[in-house]
């Protein structure tokens, strides 16, 4: 297995066809929710995935300031059904967010989250910020990791 990270115009066509495939097996057709996974965020984005025989089994997308929120953000955060349970999601998400502080030089993140995994994201430091709501059928909440003071 291959762990990737790269800004959209270095991802090849076939890297790109295999991310977005993963991301519609699991947001669309796992989670049975119908909406447009191509958002038009994916170009201003950097892309770290894990690669396995040709397959994405992980994936995170990074998104600077200014693209959703005034913070930087992650989401999109994708583990293959058959690897949940091993810590890969923890690996995938820490590096997600070393690369937030290390390279986009960022110590605010925001995020988007699914509301079941919020005390995933609160073992990171994260910390509600919203209240949950219903988006797509899902419940969602929005969770903010600040520096600490």
């Amino acid at each position: 297995m291959n762990w990737h990270l790269k800004a959209f115009d270095e991802l090849s066509n076939l890297e790109l066809y295999h991310i977005l495939k993963a991301r519609t097996n699991i947001f669309v057709v796992e989670q049975n929710c119908p909406y447009s996974e191509v958002d038009g965020k994916d170009p201003a984005c950097h892309h770290l995935y894990l690669e396995d025989n040709g397959e994405i089994v992980a994936y995170l997308r990074i998104l600077p300031p200014g693209v959703v929120y005034s913070e930087a953000s992650v989401g999109r955060f994708i583990v293959d059904p058959k690897l949940r349970g091993t810590g890969l999601g923890r690996e995938l998400f820490g590096r997600g967010l070393a690369f937030v502080r290390e390279q986009l030089r960022e110590t605010r993140v925001k995020i988007h989250a699914q509301a079941y995994l919020q005390d995933f994201y609160a073992s990171f430091g994260f910390e509600p910020v919203s209240e949950v709501y219903l988006e797509d059928g899902i419940q969602h909440i929005e969770m903010l990791l600040s520096p600490e003071d």
